[in-house]
């Protein structure tokens, strides 16, 4: 079975959802390490029947919340995310999966783990819904200032994933801009177009924000600090459209009569649109797998990155990054 870490501690619903979810992914047949305090974690799995082989729970005493910046680091060694951290580095786990802090997170894997060669890096890349299936936006928000080598090696590391993880053959490469022209963005933007189409990606130029819905890349690089924007406005327009068409379906009985008739078409639109359908976001270019879930994670969020974790071991894409990266 593939051993998956899971800081019990982090994000706004631990430790219940956490734990929830972590039991209810045992079906996948894997095993789970709860990194938590231990009495606490203990007391939510006393809420559950499960296979007692297939948990265990490692003692860490104390917690980076998470509106705390990395340096909480410092000052909590033993915290749970770190903890989990180190089970990867030591190889009691093939991958960890937290909720908590992403400062924090991508410090302390940095810090810890080895990055793969050639990359300067590591990125987050999240993977979004659009009119053909799914894009991976990379950087989405690991690192606000960037090189242009940068964004070549997030371009990388993005096709390798949506290759081997997606099945994607010779994914297409495109850099978030403000135009699709040559001479638009800024020096960095610039930079990066020349590097990207010398590269040997397939790179097919600049892409707009507005374009990334419509499926027109498979990866879209950008800076994390542009990719971040592009992500949460996304998901508060998805929120915001989502609100008001529930709104207006229970507005007035004819329109409740329409909602019921179309509930099925409905259900589908925002099971597309739900990010615990995917899992959590990987940091790509470290030695291990680092996977980030949404700081609101809740027992669905959990079960797709469990999910998310086991393909991304079974179909071995570190050491895939690693052949490509020579």
């Amino acid at each position: 079975m593939d051993i998956i870490a899971i800081d019990a501690m982090g994000g706004d619903n631990a430790p219940g959802e956490i734990v929830k979810g972590a039991v209810d992914s045992l079906h996948m047949d894997v095993k789970i390490l709860l990194v938590g305090k231990e009495d606490i974690v203990a007391e939510e799995l006393s809420k559950y029947s499960y296979n007692k082989n297939q948990i265990e729970t490692v003692h860490a005493p104390e917690v980076v919340k998470t509106d705390e910046a990395a340096f909480a680091l410092k000052k909590k060694k033993d915290s749970s995310l770190m903890t989990g951290i180190n089970l990867l580095r030591e190889n009691h786990a093939k991958a960890f999966i937290s909720a908590g802090s992403t400062g924090a997170l991508l410090t302390g894997a940095t810090i810890r783990l080895k990055r793969l060669k050639g990359i300067s890096r590591p990125a987050l890349a999240t993977l979004l819904p659009t009119a053909k299936g799914f894009c991976l936006l990379i950087d989405s928000g690991a690192n606000v200032d960037c090189k242009a080598a940068y964004l070549h090696q997030f371009a990388v590391l993005g096709s390798v994933y949506m290759e081997h993880a997606m099945k994607i053959s010779n994914p297409t490469v495109a850099l978030a801009n403000i135009g699709p022209e040559k001479d638009k963005g800024n020096a960095l933007t610039k930079e990066a177009a020349e590097l990207l189409e010398a590269g040997g990606l397939n790179f097919t130029g600049n892409i707009e924000a507005r374009d990334i819905a419509q499926g027109v890349a498979d990866v879209v690089v950008c800076d994390g600090f542009v990719g971040n924007i592009i992500l949460k406005t996304g998901e508060g327009y998805s929120k915001f459209i989502f609100n008001t068409l529930k709104a207006e379906l229970t507005s007035s009985p004819l329109n409740k009569l329409g909602a019921l008739i179309a509930k099925g078409a409905f259900g589908n639109i925002k099971k597309r649109f739900d990010y615990t359908e995917v899992g959590g976001a990987p940091f790509l270019g470290l030695s291990a797998l680092v996977v980030k879930t949404h700081g609101s994670a809740g027992a669905k969020d959990i079960i797709g990155a469990v999910r998310q974790s086991k393909e991304f071991i079974s179909n071995n894409i570190i050491g895939k990054m690693e052949e490509v990266l020579g």
